[in-house]
């Protein structure tokens, strides 16, 4: 072997060992939606998804100003973002990572 792939080879096992992550890391993302939020718990985390998404509207809001995205852009990215919150909210702030089972909730005008 070529000491650029013991040396990959190396680096990825010393990543895994290190972060503590698993191979396969979906296999364990399996049990993240069984996990239900109290009430205060949804309230704090609506309180901080709130405060996310009012800060990325501004910062798209920037974009549009200095001239990085179109208007018309900007609006698209803040619907979608808007829209993506909804769902967060709906699925009571616990965030859906397995894209196979779950279809995809926004509409792509593209």
């Amino acid at each position: 072997m070529s000491k650029w792939l013991i040396s990959m080879m190396a680096a990825g096992f010393l990543m895994v060992s290190v972060l503590g992550l698993p191979m396969d890391a979906s296999a364990e993302m399996d049990g993240v939606n069984d996990v239900e939020l109290s009430a205060e718990q949804k309230d704090e985390m609506a309180k901080l998804q709130q405060k996310a998404l009012e800060q990325k509207v501004e910062i798209i809001n920037k974009y549009v100003e200095y001239g990085v995205f179109t208007e018309e852009k900007g609006k698209k990215i803040i619907s979608f973002m808007e829209k993506h919150h909804e769902k967060l909210a709906e699925d009571g702030f616990i965030p859906k990572w397995d894209k196979k089972k779950r279809h995809n909730c926004h509409d792509h005008d593209e």
